[in-house]
């Protein structure tokens, strides 16, 4: 994909990498432990040694002032990858905030948290390390990528091109436009009121962040170039729940999804490019 080069004017972009972070104090929060679960299926983690790791990432204190000492103009350079997100950061920045302002919803930008091989703190969600792959934490309104991730997710999916990365971001992204719309305190409360419907929300969740992606993808459709959507679909393809079940030597198990199958993950991000409508995504949730 053509991405224009970064704008540090118009993106907040920090750097956790050693474990720097903010201090949260108390035990592993329910995200930290589907973080630990997500990343058991996908890395072949042992969940409690997640949360051991995490909980020992929660009991160190931050160096003062460690939390971001480098510039967001170094961020951005610390390597390709990085280099790569502030760029899709931009994008998705110029992007998203438009249809904000066009429906007059009040809008503000997520900040992209970028580490490599450790462990962040979050200040609302927890810790987390190498092994939680990326995630959106809604109480600091933060995107967290360790970009280690990137490389296992080119051995899953067989591709080393640049969309499925861009496809990861997007999609954290999109969960930053559900919290922005007020979707995802209406997915919490409806969990908390009915928890055996818990999961299945969930896969609405991530499915309606892959139609966000790809209604990203659509809106920029001039910068695709060939090849870009065949790695989206591969990446997607990769990280399905029945997917990585199957590849775990699991039995494929419709109650323990939490993303949804590699079909329907194609299929979300297939239905917000070619609309490249946001109200297209709409269909997996009806709070109305």
């Amino acid at each position: 994909m053509r991405l224009n080069p970064f704008d540090t004017s118009k993106i907040k972009v920090r750097s956790s990498s050693g474990g720097r972070g903010v201090r949260r104090a108390g035990g592993v929060g329910c995200g930290t432990i589907v973080i630990a679960i997500i990343a058991a299926l996908v890395f072949g983690v042992d969940p409690m040694q997640t949360i051991g790791m995490v909980e020992g990432v929660q009991q160190q204190t931050a160096p003062a002032g460690s939390s971001n000492d480098m510039t967001e103009e170094q961020v951005c350079n610390m390597g390709p990858y990085a280099t790569e997100a502030c760029a899709a950061l931009t994008s998705l920045n110029g992007t998203w905030e438009p249809i904000f302002a066009r429906s007059n919803v009040r809008f503000e930008q997520p900040t992209l948290d970028l580490f490599r091989d450790g462990r962040v703190m979050t200040q609302g969600c927890g810790g987390a390390t190498s092994a939680s792959g990326p995630f959106y934490c809604p109480a600091d309104l933060g995107i967290y990528i360790d970009t280690s991730f990137y490389d296992q997710l080119a051995q899953m999916s067989g591709t080393r091109g640049d969309f499925a990365r861009l496809y990861v971001i997007a999609h954290e992204y999109g969960h930053h436009i559900q919290n922005m719309r007020g979707l995802a305190d209406q997915v919490r409360s409806a969990q908390r009121q009915n928890p055996r419907a818990a999961n299945q929300l969930q896969v609405r969740m991530e499915l309606q962040a892959d139609c966000y992606a790809g209604v990203w993808a659509g809106l920029n459709r001039d910068k695709i170039e060939p090849g870009d959507m065949q790695e989206g679909m591969a990446a997607a393809s990769a990280i399905g729940d029945d997917t990585l079940q199957r590849n775990a030597g699991q039995r494929i198990n419709p109650e323990g999804f939490t993303h949804g199958t590699s079909q329907q993950r194609r299929e979300a991000l297939q239905r917000g490019l070619r609309s490249a409508d946001v109200t297209a995504c709409d269909a997996y949730f009806d709070f109305n």
